[in-house]
C-alpha cells in the first residue's frame, strides 16, 4: 500500500469529456488494440507472474511432505544379493609335516527382508506434523494468490492514474498556453500588463516540466503492470465514475470484519499451520525417550556360505518381533524437548502478534471504504465549486475586476480538486480490494467487481 500512496500524490481523474479533449497521453495508448481489463491483467498475471508460478512450485514441493512421513509407518521391502568366487590357501599340521591346502570354491547369498513398524512415536509424531506443514503450504498458497489479485489491481491502477495525471497536466497546459496568448494579446493592445505574461509564462514552463515527469510515470507503471502480464500493455481500460458504485461495506460493522479475517484470512490459517508443526515437534523430542517395535520377517538363502560348509545350501526362514529401548543418551534428548517447547511459545506469540496486526489492517481498509464514499462525495462537490470559480474568475478578468494570476490560481484549485478526487476514488477502489482480500474473499469475484467499473 505505500507504494500506492506515493503515486497517488499528485495524480488526477477527468471527467469522461475531459478525457475526450485531452490529447492523447503517449503513442503507446492510441495504437489498435482493445484496452487491457484488469480481470485479463489478472488472469493473465495468474500465469505469467514469476511470484505465484514459484509460490505453486514451493507449495508442491511441500506437499511431498506428506507421502514421505506416511511411507515410515509403511512396510519396507528390501532385498540383497551377492556372489562370491573363493581361493582359500591354508596350512594344517600333519604327522608328516605341514600339509598345504588350496581351494577354490564359489559362493552366494540371497535376502528378502520385510519391516513393519508397530509402534515408532517419532514417525507417528512426524506424520501429524506433516499435515500441518502441508496445511500450512496450502494457506501460503492461497495467501499469495490472493496478494496477486492486490499487486495486479495496484499496479493496474496506478498506470491508470499515470494516464489521468497525463491527461490532465495536458489540459492543464493547454489551459495556460491559452491565457498566455492571451495576455501577450492584450499587452500589445495596451490593456494588459507584463506581469500577466510573466505569471502565465511561469504557469506554462511549470506544466511542461510535470508534462514530462507524467509522460516517463506513464511509461513506467505501464511496464510495471506489464512484469505481471509478461506483456507490452499499451491501452488501458479507465476508470468510468458513472459505473463506480459507492458502496458502503457489507456488513457496515468493523467487528464482523474482524472475526471473518480471523477465521477465513489465509495468513492466519498459515501461523495456526505452524503452530500446529511446531506442537508436534514436542511429541518427535519426547519420543526419544520411548521404545520402538517393529516386526521382522526374513528369508535368506545362502550357498558355500564358510570353508567348512562348501557345496552346501542353508534355507532360512523367520519371523519375529524387535523391540529397540533407548536408555541414556547423555541429556539430548530432554535438551530437544526443551528447544521444542520454547519453538512453540514463539509460534504462539506471533500467531497473537499476526492476529492483532490483522486487526488494524482490516479497520484500515475498512475506514478506508466507509470513509471513502463520503470523502468522495465531498471531492465530486469541490470539483464542481472549482470549475465554477474557474468561470467566475475568467468572466471577472474579462470584465476588469480579476487579474490573470486570479484566473491561473482558480484553474490551479479545479486541477487540485480534480487531483484529490481521483486519489479518494482510486484509494476507495484499492480498499475494497484489500478488505475483501484480508478475508480470504475469492479473487475472483472482487476482480470482476472492479472491472465493472471500467470503460469498455
Amino acid at each position: 500500500m505505500r507504494a500506492v500512496v506515493i503515486c497517488l500524490v499528485g495524480s488526477s481523474l477527468l471527467a469522461p469529456q475531459a478525457f475526450a479533449q485531452a490529447v492523447s497521453p503517449s503513442p503507446a495508448a492510441s495504437a489498435t488494440g482493445a484496452a487491457l481489463t484488469l480481470a485479463e491483467a489478472y488472469h493473465a498475471a495468474l500465469q505469467e507472474d514469476a511470484t505465484i508460478r514459484a509460490a505453486r512450485a514451493a507449495a508442491d514441493a511441500k506437499r511431498e511432505r506428506l507421502p514421505q512421513a506416511r511411507s515410515q509407518l509403511l512396510p519396507n521391502v528390501s532385498a540383497s544379493a551377492g556372489v562370491n568366487r573363493n581361493h582359500l590357501l591354508s596350512l594344517s599340521p600333519s604327522a608328516e609335516g605341514l600339509v598345504q591346502g588350496d581351494v577354490t570354491y564359489s559362493s552366494s547369498n540371497r535376502v528378502l527382508s520385510i519391516r513393519q513398524p508397530i509402534f515408532r512415536p517419532y514417525q507417528i509424531a512426524d506424520y501429524r506434523q506433516a499435515e500441518a506443514q502441508v496445511a500450512d503450504a496450502n494457506a501460503t498458497l492461497d495467501k499469495d494468490t490472493q496478494n496477486v489479485a492486490v499487486r495486479v489491481a495496484t499496479a493496474y491502477l496506478e498506470a491508470l492514474l499515470g494516464e489521468d495525471q497525463l491527461s490532465l497536466v495536458i489540459a492543464e497546459k493547454t489551459t495556460f498556453a491559452t491565457q498566455l496568448d492571451a495576455a501577450r494579446k492584450r499587452f500589445k493592445a495596451g490593456v494588459g500588463v507584463r506581469t500577466d505574461i510573466d505569471d502565465a509564462q511561469a504557469k506554462y514552463d511549470m506544466a511542461v516540466a510535470q508534462e514530462l515527469q507524467a509522460r516517463q510515470n506513464v511509461q513506467y507503471t505501464r511496464r510495471a503492470l506489464a512484469a505481471f502480464v509478461n506483456a507490452p500493455v499499451t491501452k488501458l481500460a479507465a476508470l468510468d465514475p458513472a459505473k463506480l458504485k459507492l458502496l458502503e461495506p457489507s456488513p457496515n460493522r468493523l467487528d464482523d470484519w474482524v472475526d471473518r479475517a480471523e477465521l477465513t484470512s489465509p495468513e492466519i490459517r498459515s501461523l495456526q499451520a505452524q503452530r500446529d508443526a511446531a506442537r508436534a515437534d514436542i511429541d518427535k523430542a519426547k519420543a526419544g525417550h520411548l521404545p520402538t517395535l517393529d516386526a521382522v520377517a526374513q528369508w535368506s538363502v545362502a550357498r558355500s556360505d564358510t570353508v567348512t560348509s562348501i557345496n552346501s545350501r542353508y534355507d532360512t526362514r523367520a519371523i519375529g518381533l524387535q523391540l529397540n529401548v533407548p536408555l541414556f543418551s547423555g541429556g539430548y534428548v530432554s535438551s530437544q524437548v526443551r528447544q521444542a517447547i520454547a519453538a512453540v511459545e514463539s509460534a504462539e506469540q506471533q500467531l497473537e502478534a499476526t492476529r492483532r496486526d490483522l486487526g488494524l489492517r482490516v479497520e484500515k481498509q475498512f475506514r478506508g471504504v466507509t470513509e471513502g464514499v463520503a470523502q468522495i462525495h465531498a471531492l465530486e462537490q469541490a470539483a464542481v465549486s472549482a470549475a465554477t470559480t474557474v468561470e467566475s474568475n475568467r468572466r471577472s478578468y474579462e470584465g476588469g475586476v480579476r487579474t490573470l494570476v486570479d484566473v491561473l490560481n482558480a484553474e490551479q484549485q479545479r486541477v487540485s480538486a480534480l487531483r484529490d478526487l481521483a486519489q479518494a476514488r482510486y484509494q476507495y477502489i484499492l480498499a475494497r480490494v484489500q478488505l475483501r482480500a484480508l478475508t480470504g474473499e475469492p479473487n475472483e469475484q472482487v476482480i470482476e467487481e472492479v472491472s465493472g467499473w471500467l470503460a469498455p
